[in-house]
């Protein structure tokens, strides 16, 4: 092929290359691809005719919310004075809103107040206004106020509280208002779905979802009574005192608390009070104002393989009797250190927590069968249950006509279990500190919540009759011998 024919054939194929380039440029500017035509002319939209999703949770949430609210509190709490060790920086800035932190220039005065605000999510149980949430979400709190779903707001009042299982009862004056469908946490199984409903950090109603990770969680010393529903659905600072549903939109848990290794917010591992739990509180709490704990009186401890090994049992399993406490149901029934209990009523017994949690669910002076594991064989024990010495003491700030010096304490008896929680003999006797507030001239003696009372003004406490009778005869300051981590000191108060 001679140059000329080349070129002209190259000319004809760039020439049909350039038309067919310019058709297919008017073909994209028809379409609507380039500027100038309608976009919203060629999208491929979904038919006005569909509704909403129809494998979501969205008919769930949209019944449950109307049963969720937000709860704020307000709480008053002194300002710490002392800069030394508390972590309050000593520079002018600070000195110019809490004064000189050099005591020798500093005389005697009140300590300044602050308020806090807390938020909290609770839930509806009933029509006529009554509502559950954590014990934390109001504990201390001078007033209560919860939000609606439709933005109503009401001012609450604190029908009762159980610090041990972390359950407050609340209660506005409302009726006819939306509330949950309680379901049965004892049907709860690993791997269900799970909803947390509440409002995380104040942003609002917040869905998150997830499944069921574990069920009777306990020994993270969260609570006194722990038998928590595990879930990955994320629970967040201010979803305490939500609701954990399942598909169906049943409350299955109250959300309580998060691992969260310091960093604050969710990491998977959130836990919520089964609502068998919530319940048995609520309705002793709505009745009589406290919550009354059947007692067997003594220490269980779990069964380890080389305990059962050493007991001469071929499984592992039911709960060890550590200790007996002295005149308790245990001990007159004639339970014995070294029994291990597989049955409570027939109900077979997996560990220490197991059997603690079922005894304390039973109604005081109730009767119980246990099945027990002794000296190589099997035995029926037949107990009368007592009630939970827990009787508790708060001193209110006057006593009579007069000041009290132990105002804002609040005790409670101290049993074999506490003891042993507190890493004391079962023995020990005395009345534990449960509660002091802050503000008090208790707080600024250094008194703290753990420590155990054993005598006022030098007369030895039993009880908490014995303490209320002490600090009611006395006059003006009060010496106290604490026992704190097995140590014993003097506070004068």
């Amino acid at each position: 092929m001679n140059k000329q024919n080349f070129w002209r054939r190259s000319q004809a194929v760039l020439l049909g290359t350039a038309l067919a380039f310019g058709l297919g440029i008017a073909g994209f500017a028809a379409a609507g691809h380039f500027s100038g035509a309608n976009p919203a002319a060629v999208l491929k939209l979904a038919s006005p005719d569909e509704g909403p999703s129809r494998v979501g949770f969205a008919p769930v949430v949209k019944k449950v919310l109307p049963a969720v609210v937000n709860i704020s509190s307000t709480k008053v709490s002194k300002v710490p004075t002392e800069f030394e060790g508390n972590g309050i920086p000593d520079d002018p800035l600070f000195r110019q809103f809490f004064g000189n932190s050099n005591p020798e220039s500093r005389g005697p005065r009140e300590a300044p107040q602050q308020r806090q605000e807390g938020l909290g999510s609770g839930v509806i149980m009933t029509p006529d206004g009554y509502i559950i949430t954590n014990n934390h979400v109001v504990d201390g709190a001078s007033s209560v106020r919860v939000t609606l779903a439709d933005n109503r707001e009401f001012s609450a009042k604190v029908i009762g509280t159980d610090p041990k299982s972390d359950v407050a009862v609340l209660k506005i004056d409302a009726a006819n208002l939306p509330c949950i469908t309680v379901g049965d946490s004892s049907k709860v199984q690993v791997g269900d779905y799970a909803l947390a409903i509440g409002d995380p950090f104040g942003v609002g109603k917040t869905v998150t979802m997830g499944i069921v990770s574990a069920t009777g969680r306990s020994h993270l010393g969260i609570e006194d009574y722990e038998d928590f529903i595990q879930t990955d659905a994320s629970i967040n600072p201010g979803n305490s005192g939500g609701a954990l549903v399942n598909d169906r939109g049943e409350l299955i848990g109250i959300n309580t608390a998060i691992l969260s290794h310091g960093s604050g917010g969710n990491q998977g591992i959130g836990f919520a009070i089964p609502v068998n739990m919530v319940r048995n509180v609520m309705d002793q709490l709505v009745r009589t104002g406290k919550v009354s704990r059947a007692y067997l009186g003594i220490v269980p401890q779990d069964v380890t393989p080389a305990m059962a090994k050493a007991f001469g049992e071929t499984d592992v399993r039911g709960a060890l009797v550590g200790d007996v406490s002295p005149n308790s149901p245990a001990q007159k029934s004639g339970l014995e250190k070294g029994d291990i209990i597989l049955n409570v009523n027939g109900k077979p017994v997996t560990d220490s927590n197991d059997l603690r949690m079922t005894i304390s669910m039973m109604q005081p002076d109730a009767s119980v069968n246990l099945r027990v594991f002794r000296n190589g064989a099997e035995r029926d024990v037949t107990v009368q249950l007592g009630e939970l010495p827990t009787t508790t003491a708060s001193l209110n700030p006057q006593e009579g006509n007069k000041s009290s010096a132990l105002s804002g304490v609040g005790v409670e008896n101290l049993d074999a279990q506490s003891a042993h929680d507190l890493g004391l003999p079962a023995n020990t006797q005395g009345v534990v500190v449960t509660n002091v507030d802050p503000s008090s001239p208790a707080a600024d003696a250094g008194l703290r919540r753990g420590d155990v009372i054993q005598q006022v003004n030098r007369k030895p406490v039993t009880n908490t009759s014995d303490f209320e009778h002490a600090i009611g005869s006395s006059k003006e300051a009060n010496l106290l011998l604490v026992n704190r981590n097995g140590s014993t000191l003097y506070l004068a108060v």
